[in-house]
């Protein structure tokens, strides 16, 4: 009875031809959220590769900081070495421990001493996107960051 009651209430402004709209103005105006980058480990190796371990990639507590990455964090992983792209989600290894432990089912998509492009990505609006810049982390061999940026070179022909 009270859901019959609220559908006629609910119903009475259109009914009468006063269904209150916004103007298309305010539609146009509206922000959307666009996908970017936010982060971005460059080249890491995979120190470790935990088949029974419970899901996830541990990574350096340092490098996380470092990068802005969030502990639990979802992040996608592009093996350099055999072509896999897999999402995951980020979890804190031993500060200054160079750790990249790619665990669970993921640890079939990666092998200890595979180069890895592990990144983060976020949504945001026109407005944060005027000043957006990810942070760019390039790492060596030992997974010691060599060098930063917020800019990706533009590649030549």
């Amino acid at each position: 009875m009270l859901s019959a009651f609220l559908s006629l209430i609910c119903s009475l402004p259109v009914f009468f031809g006063i269904m209150p709209t916004l103007p298309l103005k305010a539609y146009r105006n509206a922000s959307l959220q666009t996908q970017m980058l936010k982060a971005k480990l460059h080249r890491a190796r995979v120190t470790h590769s935990e088949l029974d371990y419970d899901g996830s990639c541990a990574i350096d507590s340092n490098l996380l900081d470092s990068s802005g990455i969030r502990e639990y964090e979802q992040i996608q992983i592009y093996n350099i070495n055999n072509g896999e792209r897999f999402t995951t989600y980020a979890i804190r290894a031993e500060a200054g421990s160079r750790v990249i432990s790619v665990n669970g089912a993921a640890a079939h998509k990666a092998a200890v001493g595979d180069r890895v492009i592990i990144c983060a990505y976020a949504a945001y609006s026109d407005v944060e996107l005027l000043n957006h810049k990810p942070k760019l982390l390039y790492l060596d061999e030992g997974n010691f960051v060599i060098r930063t940026s917020n800019t990706i070179p533009v590649q030549a022909a």
